[in-house]
């Protein structure tokens, strides 16, 4: 093992179960131009199939507000409700690390406030770091200090989305992008293990992650990034609205589901299901007596 593979923890994640990703990790893993690959998931039955697929990092996100619970943005979400099914990913997870989204609210306060409900997603789900959004950079050093990895989120944040005035491509002047890297950087040098971005031109993540020494994890921000995410989702077709620009559906849950369904129903409706093999009986001696009372 190298020396720079032993600082980061070990050897680079590689697919198998037992070699654990860390955020170090995902340092060499940029370092050594090995993209990382991210998904979110929130329970465990998607989770550990998600882990299984050998996937580098899984996100619990505060998207779960849209695509498991419906609501219209992700800004209703609780923290113990994220704690909740951080719990459940992290039981599902072997090899991917686990980073969880602070919810809005959670980290908007007070510098202290925001590290205690980070500690929370550490100490009580087993979360291994936290996703926040903005350029909180003294935000970012305090949970650095306090021993909690940081994965920091910028261009289209969606808790802005009122700020935003929507779901608007973000840093699409020259000035923008300019701001943006220097967030970035500054996140980064406060000790930010990954930076997300999100719905920014191309061009714009590719210098920031030419210049970062950390890794950029992007959606909607072009190949040059370190790494790519997606939500589960919208991957497989989920998420009952409209598909965005960057998501590139890779199977129809929707239809194979719906399919499913269906034909369940349909089987009942006839009294196709169960028949005699899924029923149980009668042991033989006990149906004859059955029979005779």
């Amino acid at each position: 093992m190298s020396l720079t593979n032993f600082l980061a923890g070990g050897n680079l994640p590689t697919g198998n179960p037992t070699t654990k990703v860390t955020v170090p990790a995902l340092s060499e893993m940029k370092r050594q131009l090995k993209p990382i690959s991210a998904l979110t998931a929130y329970d465990y039955a998607t989770a550990r199939l998600v882990d299984e697929a050998g996937i580098d990092l899984i996100l619990v996100g505060d998207s779960l507000a849209m695509v498991v619970m419906g609501h219209e943005n992700t800004l209703s979400i609780t923290v113990d409700e994220m704690l909740h099914h951080t719990r459940a990913v992290r039981r599902a997870v072997r090899r991917a690390l686990v980073v969880a989204d602070m919810p809005f609210g959670s980290y908007h306060g007070t510098i202290a406030e925001g590290v205690a409900n980070a500690v929370r997603f550490v100490k009580e789900a087993g979360a291994e770091a936290v996703k926040i959004e903005g350029a909180r950079v003294e935000l970012v050093a305090a949970l650095t200090a306090a021993e909690i990895p940081v994965v920091a989120h910028l261009g289209l944040t969606p808790q802005s989305v009122h700020r935003m005035g929507g779901y608007r491509v973000q840093a699409k002047t020259a000035e923008a992008a300019m701001r943006l890297k220097a967030d970035a950087l500054a996140l980064a040098e406060a000790g930010a293990g990954a930076v997300v971005l999100e719905g920014v031109p191309r061009e714009a993540a590719a210098a920031i992650t030419a210049e970062l020494t950390v890794p950029t994890i992007g959606i909607g921000a072009g190949p040059e990034c370190d790494g790519q995410i997606l939500v589960f989702h919208d991957l497989v077709n989920l998420s009952f609205s409209p598909q965005a620009k960057f998501v590139r559906r890779y199977a129809d849950a929707a239809s194979l589901f719906r399919g499913a369904i269906e034909r369940y129903r349909e089987d009942v409706e006839h009294r196709a299901f169960p028949n005699d093999a899924e029923s149980y009986h009668l042991p033989k001696p006990e149906l004859a007596q059955a029979k005779t009372a």
